[in-house]
């Protein structure tokens, strides 16, 4: 899958989390949904993205759920 369709889904995701009053709990909620609901090639390519070109597209709560919550993401 390309990294602009990875990205803008990425952000459909945060921007449905942000709608929560607990922003630790929207952060959390936002990288549960990625390691449960994005196959594993995905997951890959978006950290891929993250490392090597700094998550350029990527909205602040999408960027600061993976920067805390990595490990959720099980690749």
């Amino acid at each position: 899958m390309h990294t602009d369709a990875l990205v803008r889904m990425a952000n459909q995701i945060g921007q449905f989390f942000e709608a929560m009053p607990d922003r630790p709990e929207a952060l959390e909620g936002v990288a549960q949904h990625l390691g449960k609901f994005w196959e594993p090639r995905m997951r890959r390519a978006l950290l891929a993205h993250i490392d090597g070109e700094g998550g350029a597209g990527l909205n602040s709560m999408v960027s600061e759920a993976i920067r805390l919550h990595r490990g959720m993401l099980g690749t």
